[in-house]
């Protein structure tokens, strides 16, 4: 064990400081044999006591990609009184092992030999909760649907209930095209990343050619599943919505692809209630923010989620009657219109809550489509360039990733405008209606609603995908007949927003919005046949004074992230670029983001490096011209270190004949290139990869497919 960490002043909510011990590096071993690695910070004043637990279970690498954000979260949870222990999956970081997907059965099972193997340490009393952000919160929601007995309350961040309707593969039915390929590429390096040899000792570099060999090819096994089938329901956790049975904290933000998810969970609840059920208590926050925990989150207003997360253990974990029961199910954030561009940093508006969902408060209003101002082509094609202001569909809060103006877009697309001389509140998932028909056996449409000021500037509040093909349902598509009529109901992700009296609510359809929206392989031309029809979640507005005040108590109570805790990692880097270039003789385009990060672990001398690239080519015109392109490099490195001198544990690997009692100087690097196109029946998707170590060529891997389109 390390000594203990400092201490930090208690915040609003936050228990009495405890000294925090730590143990670095434990092992929990597998039934199959694989060892998980994990960290552990246990309160340093237990003597003959135990605590509960709180579980982190994620891929990403305690040891160096997350190391500064876990000491953001774990060691507040051990101050507050509770073990917090964060766990690599089998086959990342320092376990062992290989990972063979997302979500697999062998993850899940893992994940409850890991909570049983933490009920039984002498420093839990038994009862453990789960936490996570993305990858953390989607298996938090599938382990507590397997009902461990040790599970008594989790918080999922950013995650989902429906892994085929809003993850970074397909929504509506269409592939999300700046997602499929890139999220697969990212994998496709993280899972070659090797174990650190001054952890694990010798033999890593056989490890690591192992994991450069065997890790598996993500995008030949999303792209093998067009339609929702067993291979997504897998993991869904909707398909059983009784089987979760403690309580969930659903937190989203409105800039994350997910943020739907907290609307369905509690409207699973209220379902089940009204059938008679006694349904565990769900209850929502949903802020300003990207994909990230809200305490680390753009944009602002943040909040001290690490006080919140430890009000919900403690009401869930220790029993402490702390009014958690009795706060509002839902407390979200309300931005306001202002100018597109102006609010990177922070958002304006205000907190609301609502006692229960669906609220009393909040109204499913159907527009009234022959009042809105109607535009643009009712015919559009999937060859057209439209697209490219609608910002990355995963956003993590950078400038680069938010939407842009959507008014030249707008231009180009079919809209529907309604004035708002009164303002308008929404709160919720809005919906449309739509009928279209096209010259093609397959297509696909954008439906985007914004926010339109006086200026015409206009701001992209949601926006769903929806593959025309599917319009029988996403396990069983049908081919289009050219020229039939075919109406389908999109949802659109959920969104809060108060338009200022004067701006107009935009409707917008388009059959292109590249490259969020992989295209058909055939120019298609989809017309609007019908005037469709919006349905919005429209919040009605209370006293005004009262209103006021309840938004600025209820801030108060969130309160403002708290200076940085005691962290030995600096991280740094410039901001995302996102670059647009154009040939305007041949039409050719291509969109590319680039983003790059570094931190250097003081406590180890660990320097991590990541720069990812993402390029988006098309012609207009041209629907075969689709293509992605994501190059990825991680390098490690680490100069020499003198085992006495080094990291905890290093002289005892030294001694046992594990590692050399000098020079332990680590330097290595992945490169990754991924492809993804397609030709009239299928996609092409290409990999490479090349190690390093020293500078020198370690090691080589390539693989190449042809997957047949289903009618996507």
């Amino acid at each position: 064990m390390l000594p203990n960490v400092e201490n930090q002043l208690p915040h609003r909510f936050r228990t009495a400081p405890r000294p925090v011990k730590i143990i670095e590096h434990a092992r929990i071993p597998l039934s199959d044999g694989v060892e998980l690695a994990a960290r552990v910070w246990i309160p340093g004043d237990l003597a003959e006591s135990s605590v509960p637990a709180v579980l982190e279970y994620i891929p990403y690498r305690k040891n160096d990609m997350t190391a500064g954000r876990d000491q953001t979260i774990h060691p507040e949870f051990a101050r507050a009184g509770y073990a917090s222990v964060r766990v690599d999956l089998r086959g990342a970081g320092d376990s062992t092992g290989i990972m063979t997907d997302e979500y697999s059965a062998t993850e899940l099972d893992d994940g409850l030999q890991v909570l049983r193997w933490i009920a039984a340490q002498p420093w839990c009393n038994g009862k453990v909760g789960i936490i996570g952000k993305s990858w953390g919160g989607f298996n938090g929601l599938q382990i507590a649907a397997l009902q461990p007995p040790e599970l008594a309350a989790i918080i999922t961040v950013c995650s989902t209930d429906d892994r085929y309707a809003d993850d970074v593969h397909y929504n509506g039915g269409a592939i999300v095209g700046d997602q499929m390929l890139s999220w697969a590429a990212t994998m496709w390096a993280y899972n070659a990343r090797p174990q650190d040899p001054s952890v694990v000792g010798a033999g890593w570099e056989d490890d690591w050619k192992r994991r450069i060999d065997e890790a598996p090819v993500n995008i030949e096994e999303w792209l093998g599943h067009q339609r929702r089938d067993d291979y997504w329901k897998h993991g869904s956790v909707c398909e059983t919505p009784d089987a979760i049975t403690v309580p969930v904290l659903a937190v989203g933000g409105l800039l994350d692809e997910y943020r739907t998810t907290l609307f369905r969970l509690m409207e699973s609840a209220a379902e089940r209630r009204a059938a008679g059920h006694e349904p565990a208590p769900v209850h929502a926050l949903l802020g300003p923010w990207a994909h990230n925990y809200p305490h680390q989150a753009a944009p602002g207003p943040g909040i001290d989620f690490i006080a919140e997360s430890i009000r919900w253990w403690d009401q869930w974990l220790s029993g402490v009657d702390n009014g958690v029961r009795e706060q509002p199910q839902l407390r979200a954030y309300v931005p306001e219109s202002a100018p597109v561009g102006s609010d990177h940093e922070v958002r304006p508006g205000r907190w609301v809550s609502e006692q229960h969902w669906p609220a009393p408060s909040v109204t499913e209003r159907r527009l009234d489509a022959t009042a809105a101002v109607q535009a643009g082509p009712a015919t559009t094609s999937s060859a057209a360039l439209v697209g490219f202001a609608g910002g990355s569909w995963l956003q993590f809060g950078a400038a680069a990733g938010v939407a842009g103006d959507q008014a030249a877009d707008d231009a180009r697309s079919y809209t529907l405008d309604w004035e708002q001389p009164n303002g308008l509140e929404l709160l919720g998932t809005p919906s449309v209606r739509v009928r279209v028909a096209a010259d093609r056996d397959r297509g696909a449409i954008a439906i985007r609603l914004a926010d339109v000021a006086p200026d015409g500037s206009s701001r992209l509040l949601t926006v769903g995908l929806a593959n025309l093909t599917h319009h029988t349902g996403h396990e069983t598509p049908t081919p289009l007949t050219p020229g039939e009529e075919v109406t389908l109901d999109v949802p659109l992700l959920a969104t809060a927003h108060r338009l200022a009296p004067g701006h107009r609510l935009r409707l917008s359809i388009s059959a292109s919005f590249w490259p969020n929206l992989w295209p058909a392989p055939e120019e298609t031309l989809v017309t609007i046949v019908a005037l469709p029809e919006l349905t919005v979640p429209v919040r009605a507005a209370g006293d005004s004074a009262a209103e006021q005040r309840a938004a600025t108590e209820l801030a108060a109570d969130l309160g403002d992230p708290p200076a940085p805790a005691h962290n030995t990692v600096e991280a740094g880097g410039p901001p995302m670029t996102r670059e647009l270039t154009a040939d305007l003789v041949t039409g050719a385009t291509s969109l590319s983001t680039f983003v790059e990060d570094w931190q250097t672990d003081h406590a180890t001398g660990l320097f991590y490096y990541t720069a990812e690239r993402d390029s988006y080519h098309r012609t207009a015109g041209d629907a075969l011209s689709a293509r992605a392109v994501c190059e990825r490099t991680i390098r490690y490195r680490r100069p020499a270190l003198d085992v006495g001198a080094g990291p905890a544990g290093l002289a005892e690997l030294a001694s046992a004949g594990a590692l050399p009692a000098t020079d332990l100087g680590w330097d290595v690097e992945l490169r990754t290139r991924s492809t993804m196109s397609g030709d009239l029946h299928s996609f092409v998707v290409t990999n490479e990869l090349d190690a390093y170590r020293d500078g020198v060529k370690f090691h080589s891997r390539t693989t190449s497919a042809s997957i047949p389109r289903d009618l996507t």
